[in-house]
């Protein structure tokens, strides 16, 4: 398999689109899916051994208990890459609030000799690109406020669909992030720390996403950007 996308799940029997990452394999042979169960607490990991015997490249990883979005993503690209070998390796939202047909496109970015392709929610003509008003204000303060603290000119760091060359995902992943909900940021802090400035800036790309939309029922809130310039702090401090 030449790229393996990890979908992080917790409690998801009533959103996760099915048909669609089956559908999605059946026409791309050279992807599979690892979904991450992160110790659900309703039937979603019966729903993913059910979904997960449709297909051999639908794969299932169990954790238990319950420990995080950040965590579940950080083990779930790491079981990938020990386990399968691919040569590419991504996370993506369960809700596929970016769609499964922009991950081509992204993989296409890294063969050009990019470490990590972001996707970028830019709001645009031409793209169809929605997002709620007051995220969208609240998201576009804290990524300048990341870009700020990372030195890195980052617009989106908090899109959830991000795709890497496996031979950077063990630097990248192998430690426990600090932080819960701004494991992104930790990411680029990380790679900036473990490459230096001038590769994150050439070997970095954000990719324009055509296609995004807020899904209902996400596990992040409003109320939580107000506490990102603590976890912001604490990602300074330690990869300063």
């Amino acid at each position: 398999m030449k790229t393996i996308i990890v979908v992080p799940c917790y409690n998801e029997s009533q959103r996760l689109p099915q048909d669609a990452f089956v559908d999605y394999v059946d026409k791309n042979p050279d992807v599979a899916f690892l979904f991450a169960n992160d110790g659900s607490k309703d039937n979603t990991l019966e729903m993913l051994q059910s979904l997960t015997s449709r297909h051999e490249r639908l794969l299932l990883l169990d954790i238990q208990p319950n420990g995080g979005k950040a965590e579940a993503v950080r083990r779930g690209m790491i079981h990938a890459v020990e386990t399968y070998k691919p040569q590419y390796v991504a996370f993506w939202d369960a809700d596929l609030a970016t769609p499964l047909n922009e991950i081509q496109p992204m993989v296409d970015w890294a063969e050009k000799g990019f470490d990590v392709v972001m996707g970028l929610r830019l709001m645009r003509l031409g793209a169809k690109v929605k997002r709620k008003t007051l995220r969208h204000y609240l998201g576009r303060c804290f990524a300048t406020a990341a870009s700020m603290m990372l030195h890195l000119p980052v617009y989106d760091t908090q899109c959830g669909s991000k795709l890497f060359r496996a031979d950077v995902v063990e630097n990248l992943f192998s430690e426990k992030f600090i932080t819960r909900w701004l494991f992104d940021v930790e990411l680029l802090a990380r790679y900036k720390k473990q490459y230096g400035v001038e590769r994150a800036t050439e070997k970095i790309y954000e990719f324009p996403l055509f296609q995004w939309e807020d899904i209902d029922g996400s596990q992040l809130k409003s109320r939580d950007f107000f506490k990102a310039p603590v976890e912001l702090l604490k990602i300074r401090r330690k990869y300063k």
